[in-house]
């Protein structure tokens, strides 16, 4: 994460109130003040007083003593405008579920969030046991296909930005090549931040964000091996990714780093 220490323009309450919807998952069947202090990392007073100004404002709710926290009406609205607000996901569901169906993959997207990548939606194949990964949930940037996707396509001075390392600048490189020579990204296998999950991706630059997604198809190595990435789902979804750009008229990602 980047420090914003010394920036007086940063609002740090707003930045903890927001860390705490955050937090929430798809899955979750609400969350105690434990389990929020645990996944936001600030401690449990400071949880205490946001928990209360938010579910005053309508943001979460909570039945009473012993109750769990769940996302509230004010936070469920404004979710609803945001995703109603983003065209280029409802253009792509039918051909990312297709695209899930005929892999036998986890096909999802995701946006940056700060040093991790966010899932934002994702399609199950149908009769087929994979990964589950919900919405909502974060994995690194650093070691992960649809990290390298975006980095890739980022420009040199957004990427400045962030708190890197020579590890993830060669990282950034490795995906650009990718997407020079196949126009899909594959983490490498020493690099991966996880052994559980194999995965494919491409970066679509979405004009709602001023940066790029990330589209990918993820499962078990057992099901995707490197093999069938390179060779079988990575072109279809790169290929699906095209048509998508082709639909909206915009031009591939990798286009637009400057």
């Amino acid at each position: 994460m980047n420090d914003h220490s010394g920036n007086r323009k940063f609002a740090n309450t707003l930045a903890r109130g927001l860390g705490v919807l955050r937090a929430f998952r798809a899955s979750d069947n609400g969350l105690t003040h434990a389990e929020i202090a645990e996944r936001t990392g600030l401690p449990k007073p400071t949880i205490s007083r946001l928990t209360y100004t938010l579910c005053e404002l309508g943001y979460l709710s909570h039945a009473g003593r012993n109750e769990r926290f769940r996302l509230g009406p004010a936070a469920v609205a404004l979710g609803s405008v945001a995703s109603l607000s983003i065209s280029f996901v409802d253009l792509a569901s039918d051909t990312m579920q297709k695209l899930a169906d005929q892999t036998g993959t986890l096909t999802l997207i995701s946006v940056r969030d700060g040093d991790r990548m966010l899932l934002a939606k994702t399609w199950r194949p149908q009769g087929v046991a994979t990964i589950w990964l919900e919405p909502g949930h974060r994995i690194p940037i650093f070691g992960s296909s649809s990290g390298q996707a975006v980095l890739a396509t980022m420009s040199d001075e957004k990427f400045d930005t962030m708190d890197s390392e020579a590890e993830l600048a060669a990282f950034r490189q490795d995906g650009y090549d990718q997407l020079i020579g196949q126009g899909f990204t594959i983490a490498p296998e020493h690099t991966r931040y996880a052994r559980t999950v194999n995965a494919v991706s491409v970066p679509y630059y979405a004009g709602e964000f001023a940066e790029c997604v990330a589209f990918t198809c993820g499962a078990l190595p057992r099901d995707l091996p490197d093999q069938r990435m390179k060779t079988e789902v990575g072109p279809a979804l790169r290929d699906a990714v095209r048509r998508l750009e082709q639909r909206t008229g915009h031009a591939p990602a990798l286009a637009r780093r400057g």
